[in-house]
């Protein structure tokens, strides 16, 4: 089983008793960033084995992962804050899991652009998501035209 598990974005408080409750069960974690992750873990005393995760090596250890989870292993994979799969690493896991017939949970939680729509006063009954802003100066340039 791989479970995606949503982490507070600014405030170690803002996570969910079921996210706590994941993480503290899991075989093995799979992080974004071992360090950002040690911090939350440490904070809720969690004690798990960290496994790094993320845009670098996502191809090269996919097919490992896949491997471990078929062989029984539980996973939860988190980012470094939000929900994993929204503008972080997931989706190569996740389909390879289903295809693999692996069953995939994602845990509700953390997202950054649903306060920030709910708070800019714009209509909410229909939206459209497409990406965040890039964060590279020159890659906003097609933002201006």
């Amino acid at each position: 089983m791989l479970y995606l598990v949503p982490t507070p974005i600014g405030n170690l408080k803002d996570i969910t008793l079921r996210a706590l409750e994941v993480l503290k069960e899991v075989d093995v974690i799979l992080a974004e960033d071992t360090r950002t992750t040690s911090h939350l873990l440490n904070h809720y005393q969690i004690s798990k084995p960290l496994s790094p995760y993320h845009q670098h090596n996502e191809h090269k250890i996919v097919e490992h992962l896949v491997q471990q989870l078929s062989a029984g292993k539980t996973m939860a994979l988190v980012t470094d804050a939000g929900t994993p799969g929204i503008s972080d690493p997931a989706f190569l896991l996740v389909r390879a899991c289903v295809q693999n017939d692996i069953e995939v949970q994602s845990l509700p939680g953390a997202t950054a652009f649903v306060p920030a729509l709910v708070n800019s006063g714009l209509p909410t009954n229909s939206f459209c998501f497409e990406g965040f802003l890039p964060q590279k100066k020159a890659a906003t340039q097609c933002w201006k035209n």
